[in-house]
């Protein structure tokens, strides 16, 4: 057991870690507004998408219109996810805020607008993902994403790209023309997978859970192939009574195949139940030489 002034450190050190890790993000994020698409006429979505309609309608600050329409969602992250959420998205709300009106007097890297959608989509999408990954958001609209993502078969990219579309269309009836809106809406197309890619994981990892009447033998022809652990799961069969070793292992998708096969050889009967992981840590994933 770790001493307790060793764990109270650990404790520090890792939200030192995680306001790095959200600044980070935020940098990043704002270079992909103002360095790629804000100067291309290139809309944002979310709470910056309407702080952009804002600004441009009343001829006033962006960073200011970014804050004060972020309150709201704010208070909602608060009452839903708790204080240490809310100080996180503030935090980095506050250092977007800041470095978008930094950047915002530097010209833009490229005025090409098929270069400024996707290179900008790519780098605002990483940033958003990297905040979001690290237990904050960056946009009032990532926080509702995240609760009604909890809650509903969604991730927060997908969410996040419906309801922008909605606001691609306000822009071109209020501020921009039809064609910044459909750059607009390719922008995101690109931005909402990378933010599940650097939110959710990048391994692609699956989980399989398999059934069989050779377990040992699958067991060892697995951790033979592939050096990774399987897990003996005790279960029963509710027709015959028997006891049964289910087992469960974690594999990339590329090792998926090669499964298929291991499994197909030794047991064309058995059932495998595949399922995805969006992010694995612990160190008994590889490497091993016998089962649990």
């Amino acid at each position: 057991m770790e001493p307790l002034g060793a764990l109270k450190k650990s404790k520090i050190f890792a939200e030192i870690k995680q306001f790095f890790l959200i600044t980070i993000g935020a940098i990043i994020a704002a270079i992909g507004l103002e360095l790629f698409l804000v100067p291309n006429n290139i809309l944002d979505g979310g709470v910056i998408g309407l702080s952009i309609i804002a600004a441009e309608l009343f001829n006033y600050k962006l960073s200011l219109f970014i804050v004060l329409f972020n309150i709201p969602f704010l208070l909602i992250g608060f009452r839903k996810m708790g204080w240490k959420f809310t100080v996180h998205t503030l935090y980095g709300v506050i250092v977007l805020s800041l470095c978008t009106a930094y950047l915002h007097h530097f010209d833009p890297v490229t005025d090409d607008l098929f270069l400024a959608t996707i290179v900008g989509a790519v780098i605002l999408g990483a940033g958003v993902g990297l905040v979001i990954r690290t237990g904050g958001a960056l946009d009032g609209t990532e926080i509702l994403a995240i609760i009604v993502s909890k809650k509903r078969p969604v991730s927060v990219g997908q969410f996040i790209m419906i309801l922008n579309v909605f606001i691609f269309i306000l822009a071109a009836l209020l501020v921009f023309s039809w064609e910044t809106a459909m750059y607009s809406i390719i922008t995101y197309f690109i931005a909402y997978k990378m933010i599940d890619i650097v939110a959710e994981g990048m391994e692609e990892m699956k989980s399989c859970t398999i059934i069989s009447n050779a377990p040992d033998e699958i067991a060892q022809a697995l951790l033979k192939n592939l050096g990774r652990g399987v897990t003996y799961l005790h279960g029963e069969g509710a027709f015959s009574g028997e006891p049964k070793k289910i087992l469960f292992i974690i594999i990339s998708r590329i090792e998926l195949s090669t499964l298929r096969d291991i499994v197909h050889d030794i047991d064309p009967n058995a059932v495998v139940a595949i399922e995805n992981v969006a992010e694995v840590f612990g160190s008994n994933l590889r490497n091993k030489s016998s089962a649990h």
